[in-house]
């Protein structure tokens, strides 16, 4: 009688049929004392044959199937608006564990681990916020956990739409599992920065990660972190080819700082490079557009414009605004007087009205009625170009569509897409909930949308990373090819 089967893990049916060297049936031991394929018991496994089965359609190998096994690309996420952050932690991580989440894997049962945890929380849950992780992490694995606090969460709910949760309890959880992902996690003590005018050098050592491993950074800051813009320049000085997304997190009443890291809450900055089989693809939606002509300052002070010209036409700023009210409608006059900015080039390209993105939008913060001086939330320079901007409901909506249409004819279909909101938007922009991530889910219906209202959103702009407001930084996470490989023939594995 044969003996028991060498591969007792295959279900029974599977070993209907098989074919071994020399016929034997399973487990038969030859007259010679080999074992099955006529080699010598405790051969060593390389140099044994290796089984196969006759099924439909050609011959299958264990080997091949245990292949095929390997962990695929996965996200999971769960939303939960219970007002006791004990019962949000347990809802998220219910869902996620059950499979009940928006996404196509657990990440919690069966031993499996995602790789990054991706955290935002409301303000509503401040004064028990050092619990939060370490609950989450009773029932979640992950190897790395991440947030941060805001002034409102952006979600994905079990039934597979995005949310805008604002001015109320939210937790929302993201779970990613991306093989082949080269992470570098990171804590910033920030109280003191290292040089701007040394050598990168120091601000790498800072850091602690390897720029040639990395192609994005998530980058969350602290409210109470001095001299933020510095920190902002000297990751980009330190990290040049890295883009760089994220959001200051939203201050609060309770003591500590806004920031998640690991199984604590922290102050300063935390982060998290990514690169090897995946990116974040960066789009910077600020919600404007153009109004007059593109202008060139003549004269200014720091920040402060003196005249501008346009042509050969010289004018004080104030002059030049007039001038464009003239041309616009009763209804774009009554936006002059709330909802006016100014669009400073970052480029030494010729830039024309048709070109927004090229333009960094700043809030205007005074009119100097003597001289028609106006002041600006950016420092400027002689000749650098300039064009005042309108903001509304309908010109974001616009903007914003049309930046995501763009990324989904160029890229490879996101496994997820986070959001970093200004406060500014929402339903105090459109007037009504789920502006932004609906129209997100029109482009990417499959796609899952975590992220959070922010006190300042971080973001490219003409290849630098800034602080915006009134602006909506998103993150799409796609496979990144192989250098020389286009995005159509990556190696990476699908979303699941």
């Amino acid at each position: 009688m044969a003996g028991p089967s060498p591969f007792p893990w295959l279900p029974g049916r599977l070993l209907l049929g098989k074919v071994l060297p020399g016929g034997r049936p399973p487990g038969e031991m030859l007259s010679d004392g080999s074992g099955p394929g006529g080699l010598p018991v405790g051969q060593p496994e390389a140099s044994r044959s290796k089984p196969s089965f006759s099924l439909a359609g050609g011959t299958w190998r264990p080997d091949q199937w245990l292949r095929r096994a390997a962990p695929t690309a996965s996200c999971r996420t769960a939303l939960s608006h219970n007002v006791s952050l004990e019962g949000a932690a347990a809802e998220v991580s219910r869902e996620l564990r059950s499979g009940a989440g928006a996404g196509g894997w657990a990440g919690g049962g069966g031993g499996s681990e995602a790789d990054l945890a991706l955290v935002f929380c409301s303000t509503a849950y401040a004064s028990d916020l050092p619990r939060l992780l370490p609950l989450l992490r009773q029932s979640l694995k992950a190897r790395h956990w991440i947030g941060c606090v805001g002034g409102g969460v952006v979600g994905t709910g079990a039934d597979g739409s995005p949310h805008e949760i604002e001015q109320q309890a939210a937790l929302a959880v993201t779970l990613l599992r991306i093989p082949g992902a080269e992470l570098q996690p990171f804590l910033l003590d920030a109280k003191q920065l290292p040089d701007l005018d040394g050598s990168a050098q120091p601000w790498l050592d800072w850091v602690g990660a390897d720029p040639a491993l990395a192609a994005s950074m998530l980058l969350f800051i602290d409210p109470g972190c001095p001299n933020i813009n510095d920190l902002i320049s000297g990751l980009d000085y330190a990290y040049p080819q890295v883009d760089k997304l994220g959001g200051i997190a939203s201050p609060h009443s309770a003591s500590g700082g806004s920031l998640l890291f690991d199984d604590q809450v922290v102050e300063g900055a935390v982060g998290c490079l990514i690169g090897g089989s995946w990116r974040l693809d960066p789009v910077v939606a600020q919600g404007c557009r153009p109004i007059g002509p593109v202008f060139a300052v003549e004269r200014s002070e720091r920040n402060v414009i003196l005249e501008l010209t346009d042509g050969s036409k010289k004018a004080t700023p104030v002059a030049c605004l007039q001038t464009i009210l003239e041309t616009l409608s009763p209804a774009e006059r009554e936006l002059v007087r709330h909802s006016l900015f100014l669009g400073v080039g970052r480029s030494n390209v010729q830039l024309s009205g048709s070109e927004p993105s090229a333009f960094l939008v700043r809030n205007l913060l005074g009119v100097d009625p003597r001289n028609g001086a106006i002041a600006v939330a950016e420092r400027l320079r002689l000749g650098q170009q300039v064009q005042f901007q309108l903001r509304d409901a309908a010109t974001s909506r616009q903007e914003l569509r049309q930046l995501l249409e763009r990324q989904s004819l160029a890229g490879p279909e996101p496994l997820a897409a986070l959001l970093f909101a200004c406060l500014g938007r929402g339903k105090g922009l459109y007037g009504v909930p789920d502006g932004d991530v609906g129209i997100c889910q029109g482009l990417f219906p499959a796609v899952p949308i975590s992220g959070a209202f922010c006190n300042g959103e971080i973001g490219p702009v003409a290849g630098t990373t800034h602080l915006h407001g009134y602006t909506a930084s998103w993150g799409f996470l796609v496979p990144s090819p192989a250098p020389g490989a286009s995005d159509a023939g990556t190696s990476s594995d699908p979303p699941a």
